[in-house]
């Protein structure tokens, strides 16, 4: 008879696999979640991220509404800083959702926001704030003030160039900044345009639904005219496929043909459809604070790290 390993305990299920440290713990749906939730709530539990060679400035834009832009923004945002890189979000739609989920009070009196930066009124760093939630993630907040920007805009000097002339290169050095992610308002107006001069990238959030490619064509001309006259460097680097519906055949071949077209710029990870999701703003939290444990965090923590892990291969490539 062979003798027991006392280290093993007796009352080890045989069912299961690796756990946290290795230890076995059951294969269920709800334990799953629970040790991936506990991962995600201990600090250094998620795994550290590689920090980019540089300040990586992405455009969140899509003017379909809709679609899941202002979601994908701050949980991606979330996503990082959570795995130990600091993210900047620049909320660019007056209605200020960004704000909101990332636990910013955009409606108090004399905030420092978005639109006083883009007049000139303020510097980045006055108008930055770290979010409440998250250790290393920041934001500039919108205002409803933002709403009339668009207007005022118009007859300012260099109007397209000032978002990108108020992000300045020391603030985001001194703030160590990693990322930076800029909330577009649904529509191609002086504020996208703004987006798209300050940013090097455009990540497109397209829902894996009916008619998800309406619109795209046109936000592709606009980048190109953007590319063309005032910023080079633009060019669509990333695609989100969100509000994925498991269930239906369309959301496959809708995803199927997102990556029949853009190809290898689609991230595998594809972010499902979730009412907590759809909560989680409610309560001013990403989805990543609101229920650690649910897929739609889950599927944000993946896209997050398949983010971050493509910029280092490109570096190192």
């Amino acid at each position: 008879m062979v003798d027991q390993d006392p280290n093993v305990s007796r009352e080890t299920p045989a069912r299961g696999r690796p756990g946290v440290d290795g230890q076995p713990f059951a294969d269920t749906p709800i334990a799953m979640a629970a040790e991936r939730a506990s991962q995600v709530l201990t600090p250094g539990g998620a795994g550290q991220l590689p920090r980019p060679p540089h300040t990586r400035i992405m455009t969140v834009a899509n003017q379909k509404g809709g679609v899941g832009k202002t979601t994908t923004t701050v949980n991606l945002a979330a996503g990082l800083a959570l795995r130990g890189l600091r993210v900047l979000v620049v909320d660019l739609d007056p209605q200020g959702n960004a704000s909101t989920a990332l636990g910013i009070d955009h409606r108090a009196q004399d905030i420092a926001s978005v639109y006083e930066l883009l007049l000139g009124e303020v510097t980045l760093q006055e108008a930055i704030q770290e979010s409440p939630s998250q250790q290393g993630l920041f934001c500039v907040p919108a205002t409803l003030d933002l709403a009339g920007a668009e207007i005022e805009l118009v007859s300012l000097v260099a109007r397209e160039n000032r978002l990108r002339n108020a992000l300045s290169d020391d603030v985001l050095a001194e703030y160590q900044i990693d990322y930076v992610f800029i909330d577009c308002p649904p529509s191609l107006g002086l504020l996208t345009v703004n987006a798209m001069v300050a940013a090097r990238e455009v990540l497109i959030p397209i829902q894996c639904e009916y008619y998800a490619l309406e619109g795209v064509g046109q936000l592709l001309r606009n980048i190109e005219l953007v590319q063309a006259h005032l910023n080079r460097e633009l060019h669509v680097s990333t695609i989100v496929l969100t509000m994925y519906d498991g269930r239906t055949k369309l959301a496959d071949q809708v995803a199927e043909e997102v990556r029949r077209h853009f190809g290898d710029k689609v991230l595998s990870t594809i972010i499902p459809r979730s009412v907590k999701v759809s909560e989680a703003p409610g309560y001013g939290m990403t989805i990543i604070e609101y229920d650690p444990g649910s897929r739609g965090a889950m599927s944000y923590l993946d896209a997050a790290r398949e983010l971050a892990l493509r910029a280092s291969e490109g570096a190192t490539a």
